[in-house]
């Protein structure tokens, strides 16, 4: 065993003690009565869970709702801030001219568009989906705009002088730099994806995981509030795993952390 793997092996022994020091703490808190009112109990937590996927399945519909709107976000809203970041970033005379309205855009608190989002697309999947894009499009966007403006003039040069034109440039230097930073935002617009499907089922829906936290809320059953985030960060941590593997098969060229130190 080489000394990064023993050094990654003594890594996730450290962090799987903490999660279990970290419920144990619960536990033991949660045998008192106001404590547990507030925070719930572990085992009841548990309970709702197991019961959610096995012995009743009730959640499976409820969660395919919520990752449908999820996914559908994250693939509208990266997309689409990709695009415009690409078209923004190469074009300076319409980054100049759009630039007030896209920061007045970026700034608006979004989530006060979910009952315009509601009167437009209904109480259906859309509207929870059109919410989410919002959040997920302006992470992407910005990351894209910056990589564009930021590649190496010398790099631009030296690809000219070798003959490549406008295409060949986007492909092989803008949207290979462009890339990169994508992917250092689609780990935060993953969880932003979830909250915006979240929300926007609280504000207005009759099925979803927001929809099951919403009911247990209403009935003070913190147990079922609880599992409801376990579930939805579970979920996340496992979209957020697929985008870590995809980008590291598409940056595969890119050095790891540490090797340009060796070179």
């Amino acid at each position: 065993m080489s000394k990064s793997q023993k050094n990654n092996l003594n890594l996730r022994f450290w962090q799987v003690l903490l999660l279990v020091v970290v419920l144990v703490a619960w536990y033991l808190a949660a045998r008192d009565n106001n404590f547990a009112f507030f925070f719930g109990r572990p085992v009841e937590v548990a309970k709702v869970i197991w019961a959610w996927f096995v012995t009743d399945g009730s959640i499976y519909r409820h969660l395919g709702i919520t990752l449908s709107e999820t996914i559908l976000a994250f693939v509208i809203g990266t997309v689409g801030g990709l695009a415009f970041g690409l078209w923004l970033g190469l074009s300076r005379g319409a980054s100049a001219l759009l630039d007030p309205y896209i920061t007045a855009a970026n700034s608006m608190p979004r989530v006060i568009l979910a009952p315009i989002f509601g009167m437009w697309f209904g109480l259906g999947i859309w509207s929870k989906v059109a919410l989410a894009v919002t959040l997920v499009f302006f992470i992407v966007f910005f990351n894209v705009y910056q990589g564009v403006r930021e590649v190496s003039t010398t790099l631009l040069d030296n690809a000219r002088m070798l003959g490549a034109n406008r295409k060949q440039l986007l492909r092989h230097v803008y949207i290979p730099s462009a890339t990169s930073w994508v992917f250092s935002s689609l780990h935060t617009s993953v969880g932003l994806a979830f909250v915006g499907a979240v929300v926007g089922e609280y504000l207005g829906s009759a099925a979803g995981v927001g929809y099951l936290i919403l009911q247990a809320e209403g009935t003070l059953d913190v147990n079922t509030v609880f599992a409801g985030i376990v579930v939805l960060t579970l979920f996340a941590l496992l979209l957020d795993g697929m985008v870590s593997l995809i980008e590291d098969r598409l940056l595969s060229w890119k050095p790891k952390a540490g090797e340009t130190e060796k070179l």
